[in-house]
């Protein structure tokens, strides 16, 4: 049901994406609007000109509790932390917090695909969307993956399906989330400077197990365990996936990939995805003309094929939009090549798991900048890749100190001053057939407005130093005898 914003006292406490989103939503239903935001206006200066012209009140610097108190209302930002001064005050005497997620699930009639997990959502949802288009559904993709489900409103109310990411921000504070289909792909510990325990994290990702009704599908990973055990409250159709091939029959009758008469879930078998679900005969689908390639991203497939084919895929349809799907910028993204020196961001590897799971792409040595602003968890997961093979650790950010004392002795470690820096070393240290591997493993606040900043600086850089080293190749090349040119050149 809708909220009544008619002259009521809103309070947005964060000017990013999301609050920026939220004012113009509340405004337009007739609301009077506050936005509270801890940095200064310059900060937030492009959020407040997307605003301009809109009556809204403005508080720069610490979080107000008066605003708190006087507000009918108060959404959340997803990165705002919830135990800002004067917020539990205001929760006791009711004045109703929320997010902006909940402002637009509230609205929205279109069954929705809600995904989340610690890695690859965001390629996950975009996949499904994908998928789903090839299908002919009309299809509305927002959320966490980077637009405003708010701002997308009248787009989902038109579509089939609306396919959003959903973060353990988000979780926290859209109670009203009841999707049709729900994804978990993963946990592992993340955003551990925000909640008070890895067991807290997970708890709050499977709320979204919980929010799915009787008629609902829950896809999960049976390969992870903890993912396995978070799920075990839905009163959903569960039906599972795995990877890694690992997964056995055992006497409670669980899942079994080989066992693919009767059962409902999906897996890797051969080069090729695994589908059988309730109802429906075996379905596979090749992986020869895919270029989503590794574990996890096998693991992204079969979610996004499991959602298609619930939503009534056809088989052909679903291949074909598997091999058109090109992946998302900043995720193991090919940004440059020189001298047989391949350079890949992976900025949006904001987390250890992710990290490990960028690595397990490249057979060959890597040389890996990674870094930013620490979360809270610890490094040792990295440690044996690491060690078997990045040849190099260039690390950056405010991390860098406690990542040395973790990582350092594995392998060479070195410290860059900037991103600029770290790119100029890195390619110092390569040779042909290595791999330069941005993922930080971190958080990107320190330095960059956020991740996608930070990859598009590393991509500047890469462009600039194959620029250079081509230009210096030309050089040598033009001094050279007419013989050697055309040695060279050839």
């Amino acid at each position: 049901m809708a909220l009544d914003f008619k002259n009521k006292k809103i309070l947005v406490i964060g000017l990013g994406r999301s609050g920026a989103a939220a004012a113009r939503f509340a405004i337009e239903r007739g609301a009077n609007v506050t936005v509270s935001e801890k940095q200064g206006a310059s900060a937030v200066q492009k959020y407040i000109e997307e605003l301009k012209g809109l009556p809204i009140n403005y508080s720069f610097g610490d979080n107000d509790p008066k605003l708190m108190k006087q507000a009918d209302l108060i959404i959340m930002s997803p990165g705002v932390p919830h135990n800002i001064a004067g917020l539990s005050d205001a929760r006791r005497s009711g004045v109703p917090v929320i997010g902006e997620l909940e402002l637009a699930v509230r609205e929205i009639t279109t069954p929705i695909i809600a995904v989340t997990g610690t890695n690859g959502k965001t390629t996950t949802t975009a996949l499904i969307g994908h998928i789903l288009s090839s299908c002919g559904f009309k299809v509305c993709v927002g959320g966490n993956i980077g637009t405003a489900l708010t701002n997308l409103i009248g787009e989902a109310e038109k579509a089939n399906w609306a396919v959003v990411e959903v973060s353990s921000y988000q979780l926290e504070t859209t109670p009203s989330l009841s999707p049709r289909i729900g994804v978990l792909l993963n946990l592992t510990p993340d955003h551990l400077d925000r909640h008070a325990s890895f067991e807290e994290y997970a708890a709050i990702k499977a709320r979204l197990f919980e929010m799915l009704g009787t008629d609902g599908f829950g896809i999960y990973n049976m390969a992870d365990t903890v993912v396995t055990s978070a799920v075990r409250k839905s009163r959903a159709h569960l039906i599972p996936f795995d990877a890694t091939g690992k997964m056995k029959k055992d006497g409670s009758g669980r899942f079994a990939p080989r066992d693919s008469s009767r059962v409902a879930g999906g897996w890797c078998e051969d080069d090729k995805l695994v589908v059988h679900l309730p109802l429906h005969s075996r379905e596979e689908y090749a992986l020869g003309k895919v270029a989503l390639r590794g574990t996890h991203n096998c693991e992204n497939m079969l979610a996004a094929v499991i959602a298609a084919s619930l939503c009534g895929g056809d088989r052909k349809r679903i291949q074909k939009g598997l091999e058109t799907f090109r992946g998302l910028a900043h995720r193991i993204e090919l940004v440059g090549e020189y001298n047989s020196i391949r350079f890949y961001d992976d900025s949006k590897g904001t987390n250890v798991g992710a990290t490990v799971a960028a690595l397990e792409n490249f057979m060959g040595p890597v040389i890996l900048i990674a870094g930013g602003l620490d979360k809270g968890g610890s490094y040792a997961p990295l440690a044996e890749p690491i060690r078997r093979q990045v040849k190099q650790l260039i690390l950056i950010g405010e991390a860098k100190e406690k990542m040395r004392r973790e990582l350092g002795s594995l392998t060479n470690t070195v410290i860059a001053k900037s991103m600029e820096d770290a790119v100029r070393l890195a390619h110092g240290a390569s040779a042909p057939g290595d791999v330069v591997l941005l993922s930080p493993a971190c958080a990107s606040f320190d330095m960059f407005r956020d991740y996608a900043e930070r990859g598009e600086v590393f991509a500047r850089a890469v462009k600039n130093i194959c620029r250079k080293g081509t230009e210096t190749r030309r050089e040598a090349i033009n001094k050279m005898t007419p013989q050697r040119h055309r040695d060279a050149e050839n």
